[in-house]
């Protein structure tokens, strides 16, 4: 029998969990007064740390090398550390509701990506997909604020990226 958590469904349910409890967290965090960068570095840190005990627990080993380090580096800072950092930035800006609006156009941006690159064809799905995302993300972004008073473009733009 296949437990859930060895299931796609499984990985689903706990990783949408634990990525829909960041942008909450990260909002009393920053209410309570915890820097973004401080922050981000727990967050960074604690999956890092997860991942590594979980490797030394199935008894497998990492050899590190000049290369491999340089490797794990620059795709933490690139993929993990760094988009943390303008998100938990964002939050106290922007509220963690339009961040996580934000976070969510990754996709619709990574598709845009891999057209341009040549990853991937254009399709026409793919195409409508990418115009209702940004026009989405654009009457969200136009319409936020308190009170009458939108949010400030700069704290958008830090958002988005």
């Amino acid at each position: 029998m296949k437990l859930l958590w060895d299931s796609a469904l499984g990985l689903l349910i706990v990783t949408g969990g634990l990525l829909g409890m960041t942008l909450p967290f990260g909002k009393l965090a920053t209410a309570a007064g915890v820097p973004a960068m401080a922050w981000a570095f727990v967050i960074s840190f604690g999956a890092g740390g997860v991942l590594l005990i979980t490797l030394l627990l199935l008894g497998q080993r990492i050899r590190l090398t000049a290369h491999k380090l340089r490797y794990f580096f620059i795709t933490a800072a690139i993929s993990y550390a760094f988009p943390n950092l303008l998100m938990f930035s964002a939050i106290p800006h922007l509220g963690a509701g339009y961040t996580g609006i934000m976070f969510t156009l990754s996709p619709v941006i990574t598709l845009v990506f891999s057209i341009l690159l040549g990853v991937r064809r254009p399709n026409l799905l793919g195409i409508i997909g990418i115009i209702v995302g940004f026009i989405g993300a654009v009457m969200v972004a136009l319409t936020r604020g308190e009170a009458g008073q939108p949010a400030e473009y700069f704290w958008v733009a830090v958002g988005l990226l």
